[in-house]
Order: structure tokens, then sequence, then C-alpha cells
């Protein structure tokens, strides 16, 4: 009999891409992670691909280490199914692609260059030349 192989559950996934994202704002490598939990580089592997999911005492202990709420994995969570959503709100477009976007490495590197710059105008001046860019690139 062949094994098949299971997808991770979105949740699971998303959980642990956010995972990855904090720990890389922090600069902290997975093995270093890894030991501050007692588990191999290999297992925080898993558990920001969302291949194994992460139980709750488990989470708050990342939460911890990572020094952010519980709550921070789940921000941007795809809806899981069988509740009721609020009136108005089942249309809204997911969060989802920021947050992948911030998991990326180029989205971290320029999340962080970008906080680094302190002039408000010359933020500013970024977004707009950011945004002709990628609206003459449509065209």
């Amino acid at each position: 009999m062949m094994a098949v192989k299971k997808t991770p559950n979105p949740i699971d996934k998303h959980v642990g891409s956010r995972v990855r994202m904090r720990r890389m704002m922090l600069n902290m490598s997975q093995e270093k992670l890894g030991d501050a939990l007692d588990l191999t580089f290999q297992q925080v592997q898993k558990y920001e691909k969302g291949t194994n999911r992460i139980g709750a005492s488990r989470l708050q202990q990342i939460a911890d280490i990572l020094q952010v709420a519980v709550e921070f994995f789940f921000e941007g969570a795809p809806h899981a199914g069988g509740g009721s959503r609020a009136e108005g709100f089942a249309d809204a477009p997911s969060p989802a692609y920021v947050a992948d976007f911030l998991a990326s490495s180029d989205g971290l590197a320029l999340t962080k260059a970008f906080m680094l710059i302190t002039d408000p105008k010359l933020r500013r001046r970024i977004v707009d030349l950011i945004e002709q860019i990628a609206t003459s690139d449509k065209r």
C-alpha cells in the first residue's frame, strides 16, 4: 500500500509562516529557536512549513521566545470554515498576501531597510516611486 502525502492545513501553514517571519525579523536561526525549544532545527522547519502542527503550549512557548502575543501568529489567517461570518465581511480580500510577502526574504529586507528611514517625507516619496513603478509595470 502506498502512503498518501497529506497536504498541510492552511491555518497550520499560515501560523508556521508567521513563526518564520518573526524569527527572521529577530535575525534568529532555526537552530537557535530549536535550542530554546529543546528541538532540532528540522522540527522548527516542519513547524514553519506547516507540515507539523504546533500545539497550544508549544505555540505559547514560541510566542514568549519570539516576544509576541500568541494572536500574532493568527493575524491574517485564512477562514477555517464552518463558522458564521459577520455580515459584510464575507467578500473582504484576505490580507494573507501581505503576510506571505513579509515572510519572504525580499519582503523582510525591504521592510527592515524602509523602517530605518527616519524622514517621513522621504518615506512617502519612496512609496510614491514604488507605486509609479508598479502601475507603469502593468501597462
